[in-house]
Protein backbone atom coordinates (compact mmCIF):
# COMPACT_ATOMS: atom_id res chain seq x y z
CA UNK A 1 0.00 0.00 0.00
CA UNK A 2 1.08 3.40 -0.55
CA UNK A 3 3.03 5.72 1.87
CA UNK A 4 1.78 8.83 0.30
CA UNK A 5 -1.99 8.93 -0.04
CA UNK A 6 -3.53 12.52 -2.01
CA UNK A 7 -7.60 12.81 -1.59
CA UNK A 8 -8.91 15.26 -3.37
CA UNK A 9 -12.32 17.11 -4.04
CA UNK A 10 -14.20 19.51 -6.19
CA UNK A 11 -11.93 21.62 -5.53
CA UNK A 12 -9.16 20.35 -7.80
CA UNK A 13 -11.59 20.29 -10.53
CA UNK A 14 -12.97 23.42 -10.01
CA UNK A 15 -9.86 25.34 -11.35
CA UNK A 16 -10.15 23.71 -14.94
CA UNK A 17 -14.10 24.89 -15.25
CA UNK A 18 -16.12 21.78 -13.64
CA UNK A 19 -19.14 22.36 -11.67
CA UNK A 20 -20.05 21.63 -8.29
CA UNK A 21 -22.81 21.27 -5.82
CA UNK A 22 -21.93 25.17 -4.53
CA UNK A 23 -21.70 26.91 -8.30
CA UNK A 24 -24.70 29.65 -8.87
CA UNK A 25 -26.00 29.71 -12.84
CA UNK A 26 -24.58 26.28 -13.72
CA UNK A 27 -25.96 22.76 -14.53
CA UNK A 28 -26.10 22.06 -11.00
CA UNK A 29 -28.85 24.87 -10.64
CA UNK A 30 -30.87 23.45 -13.57
CA UNK A 31 -31.65 20.10 -11.56
CA UNK A 32 -33.08 19.24 -8.27
CA UNK A 33 -30.49 17.31 -6.62
CA UNK A 34 -32.31 15.25 -4.98
CA UNK A 35 -34.44 14.18 -7.87
CA UNK A 36 -31.59 13.35 -10.03
CA UNK A 37 -28.65 12.01 -7.64
CA UNK A 38 -30.61 9.64 -5.39
CA UNK A 39 -30.43 5.73 -5.44
CA UNK A 40 -34.38 6.12 -6.59
CA UNK A 41 -33.90 8.35 -8.98
CA UNK A 42 -33.71 5.84 -12.13
CA UNK A 43 -36.84 4.12 -11.45
CA UNK A 44 -38.75 7.18 -10.33
CA UNK A 45 -37.03 9.78 -12.92
CA UNK A 46 -35.30 8.04 -15.11
CA UNK A 47 -35.31 10.03 -18.29
CA UNK A 48 -34.31 13.35 -16.46
CA UNK A 49 -31.64 11.33 -14.52
CA UNK A 50 -30.13 10.27 -17.71
CA UNK A 51 -30.42 14.01 -19.07
CA UNK A 52 -28.54 15.04 -16.21
CA UNK A 53 -25.35 13.11 -16.43
CA UNK A 54 -25.66 12.88 -20.42
CA UNK A 55 -24.54 16.98 -19.98
CA UNK A 56 -22.33 16.75 -17.25
CA UNK A 57 -20.77 14.08 -19.29
CA UNK A 58 -20.93 15.93 -22.87
CA UNK A 59 -19.45 18.96 -20.78
CA UNK A 60 -16.17 16.98 -19.88
CA UNK A 61 -14.82 17.31 -23.94
CA UNK A 62 -13.57 20.32 -23.39
CA UNK A 63 -12.18 20.60 -19.69
CA UNK A 64 -8.77 20.47 -19.57
CA UNK A 65 -6.66 19.42 -16.99
CA UNK A 66 -4.96 22.59 -14.75
CA UNK A 67 -1.29 22.56 -13.08
CA UNK A 68 -2.77 20.36 -9.95
CA UNK A 69 -3.77 17.23 -12.18
CA UNK A 70 -0.66 17.39 -14.00
CA UNK A 71 1.65 17.57 -11.24
CA UNK A 72 0.38 14.82 -9.20
CA UNK A 73 0.22 13.04 -12.61
CA UNK A 74 4.23 13.44 -12.55
CA UNK A 75 4.23 12.34 -9.07
CA UNK A 76 2.30 9.26 -9.58
CA UNK A 77 4.55 8.24 -12.87
CA UNK A 78 8.03 9.18 -10.56
CA UNK A 79 7.17 7.08 -7.40
CA UNK A 80 4.47 4.84 -8.65
CA UNK A 81 3.52 2.67 -5.75
CA UNK A 82 4.53 4.74 -3.07
CA UNK A 83 1.65 7.34 -4.10
CA UNK A 84 -2.05 7.04 -3.85
CA UNK A 85 -4.12 9.27 -6.06
CA UNK A 86 -7.89 8.82 -4.66
CA UNK A 87 -10.44 11.52 -5.66
CA UNK A 88 -13.87 12.09 -4.81
CA UNK A 89 -14.21 13.85 -8.70
CA UNK A 90 -16.14 11.91 -11.38
CA UNK A 91 -14.52 13.28 -14.22
CA UNK A 92 -11.29 12.58 -16.40
CA UNK A 93 -9.28 14.86 -15.90
CA UNK A 94 -6.46 12.89 -13.89
CA UNK A 95 -6.38 10.87 -17.23
CA UNK A 96 -6.03 13.58 -19.16
CA UNK A 97 -3.05 14.57 -17.39
CA UNK A 98 -1.67 11.50 -18.83
CA UNK A 99 -2.51 8.91 -15.96
CA UNK A 100 -4.23 5.49 -16.60
CA UNK A 101 -7.25 4.84 -15.25
CA UNK A 102 -5.56 1.98 -13.27
CA UNK A 103 -3.79 4.46 -11.60
CA UNK A 104 -6.61 6.79 -10.28
CA UNK A 105 -9.05 5.60 -7.53
CA UNK A 106 -12.48 7.03 -8.47
CA UNK A 107 -14.71 6.70 -4.75
CA UNK A 108 -17.87 8.01 -6.82
CA UNK A 109 -17.72 6.38 -9.88
CA UNK A 110 -16.13 7.71 -13.46
CA UNK A 111 -18.69 10.01 -15.56
CA UNK A 112 -17.13 8.68 -19.18
CA UNK A 113 -18.50 5.20 -18.48
CA UNK A 114 -21.97 3.98 -18.29
CA UNK A 115 -22.78 0.24 -16.39
CA UNK A 116 -25.41 -2.31 -17.43
CA UNK A 117 -28.30 -2.25 -14.11
CA UNK A 118 -28.27 -6.27 -15.00
CA UNK A 119 -24.57 -7.85 -15.40
CA UNK A 120 -22.69 -4.73 -13.71
CA UNK A 121 -20.38 -4.60 -17.53
CA UNK A 122 -18.79 -1.34 -17.96
CA UNK A 123 -18.34 0.91 -20.99
CA UNK A 124 -16.51 3.73 -21.60
CA UNK A 125 -18.79 5.81 -24.21
CA UNK A 126 -16.37 9.09 -23.77
CA UNK A 127 -18.79 11.54 -23.74
CA UNK A 128 -21.59 10.92 -26.23
CA UNK A 129 -24.80 10.34 -24.91
CA UNK A 130 -26.11 7.42 -23.15
CA UNK A 131 -28.74 6.11 -25.53
CA UNK A 132 -26.37 6.44 -28.66
CA UNK A 133 -24.62 4.00 -27.18
CA UNK A 134 -26.10 0.73 -28.38
CA UNK A 135 -29.27 2.10 -27.84
CA UNK A 136 -28.95 2.25 -24.34
CA UNK A 137 -29.08 -1.57 -23.99
CA UNK A 138 -25.80 -3.38 -22.39
CA UNK A 139 -24.06 -5.26 -25.60
CA UNK A 140 -23.48 -8.24 -23.44
CA UNK A 141 -26.70 -9.14 -21.93
CA UNK A 142 -29.32 -6.23 -23.38
CA UNK A 143 -30.24 -4.93 -19.94
CA UNK A 144 -30.56 -1.20 -19.26
CA UNK A 145 -27.51 1.09 -18.98
CA UNK A 146 -27.19 3.61 -16.22
CA UNK A 147 -24.62 6.25 -15.43
CA UNK A 148 -21.38 4.50 -13.24
CA UNK A 149 -21.93 6.78 -10.60
CA UNK A 150 -22.08 6.36 -7.02
CA UNK A 151 -26.06 8.25 -6.24
CA UNK A 152 -26.62 9.07 -2.80
CA UNK A 153 -27.69 6.10 -0.92
CA UNK A 154 -25.65 3.59 -2.85
CA UNK A 155 -22.49 1.59 -1.90
CA UNK A 156 -19.70 2.93 -2.74
CA UNK A 157 -17.06 0.00 -3.11
CA UNK A 158 -14.01 1.64 -3.69
CA UNK A 159 -14.18 3.01 -0.43
CA UNK A 160 -12.90 -0.32 0.24
CA UNK A 161 -9.55 0.81 -1.79
CA UNK A 162 -9.17 4.39 0.30
CA UNK A 163 -9.14 2.06 3.45
CA UNK A 164 -6.54 -0.24 2.63
CA UNK A 165 -4.28 2.82 1.81
CA UNK A 166 -4.78 4.57 4.79
CA UNK A 167 -4.21 2.06 6.68
CA UNK A 168 -0.52 2.46 5.66
CA UNK A 169 -0.08 5.70 5.03
CA UNK A 170 2.35 8.16 6.24
CA UNK A 171 1.97 11.04 4.28
CA UNK A 172 -2.16 12.61 3.45
CA UNK A 173 -2.66 15.23 1.76
CA UNK A 174 -6.05 16.57 1.21
CA UNK A 175 -6.72 18.66 -1.76
CA UNK A 176 -10.43 20.57 -2.83
CA UNK A 177 -12.91 19.29 -0.50
CA UNK A 178 -14.97 19.96 2.66
CA UNK A 179 -14.75 17.21 4.69
CA UNK A 180 -18.00 16.55 4.74
CA UNK A 181 -17.93 12.89 3.04
CA UNK A 182 -14.84 11.60 3.69
CA UNK A 183 -14.06 12.04 7.69
CA UNK A 184 -10.35 13.45 6.71
CA UNK A 185 -9.97 14.96 10.50
CA UNK A 186 -9.71 11.25 12.42
CA UNK A 187 -7.02 9.80 9.12
CA UNK A 188 -4.73 13.53 9.73
CA UNK A 189 -4.78 12.31 13.28
CA UNK A 190 -3.51 8.64 13.01
CA UNK A 191 -0.53 9.58 10.05
CA UNK A 192 2.96 10.86 10.42
CA UNK A 193 2.36 13.80 8.96
CA UNK A 194 -0.30 15.62 6.85
CA UNK A 195 -1.16 18.54 4.54
CA UNK A 196 -4.73 20.08 4.07
CA UNK A 197 -5.58 22.51 0.80
CA UNK A 198 -8.73 24.11 0.20
CA UNK A 199 -9.68 27.55 -1.05
CA UNK A 200 -11.19 28.36 2.71
CA UNK A 201 -11.87 26.72 6.00
CA UNK A 202 -14.26 23.98 6.17
CA UNK A 203 -16.97 23.79 9.10
CA UNK A 204 -16.15 19.76 8.66
CA UNK A 205 -12.42 19.93 9.00
CA UNK A 206 -10.31 20.66 11.98
CA UNK A 207 -7.26 22.11 10.58
CA UNK A 208 -5.18 22.04 13.58
CA UNK A 209 -5.14 18.36 13.16
CA UNK A 210 -2.78 18.75 10.02
CA UNK A 211 0.81 19.67 9.82
CA UNK A 212 0.26 22.33 7.10
CA UNK A 213 -2.24 23.97 6.07
CA UNK A 214 -3.10 26.00 2.25
CA UNK A 215 -5.60 28.07 2.09
CA UNK A 216 -5.15 28.99 -1.61
CA UNK A 217 -5.62 27.83 -4.89
CA UNK A 218 -4.56 24.49 -5.46
CA UNK A 219 -2.84 25.64 -8.41
CA UNK A 220 -0.31 28.49 -5.95
CA UNK A 221 -0.38 25.40 -3.47
CA UNK A 222 0.49 22.22 -5.56
CA UNK A 223 4.50 23.05 -5.98
CA UNK A 224 4.65 23.65 -2.36
CA UNK A 225 3.03 20.04 -1.75
CA UNK A 226 5.18 18.16 -4.53
CA UNK A 227 8.38 19.63 -2.68
CA UNK A 228 6.72 17.81 0.09
CA UNK A 229 6.18 15.18 -1.36
CA UNK A 230 9.84 14.64 -2.53
CA UNK A 231 11.28 15.71 0.57
CA UNK A 232 9.23 12.56 2.64
CA UNK A 233 10.15 10.34 -0.03
CA UNK A 234 13.37 10.72 -0.76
Amino acid sequence: MAKVVILSGAGLSAESGVGTFRDSGGLWEEYDVSVVCNYNSLDKHEDLTIEFYDKRRAELEFKEPNHAHKVIAQLKQEYGSNIAVITQNVDNLFEKAGMSSADVIHLHGFMPEVRCRSCERTYDIGYKNQSKFHEGLCPECSGKLRPNIVFFGEQAPMYEKLSEHINDCELFIVIGTSGEVVGVNTIAQFTTRSILNNLEPSSAIEDTLFSNVLYMKVTEAIDEIANEIDEFLA
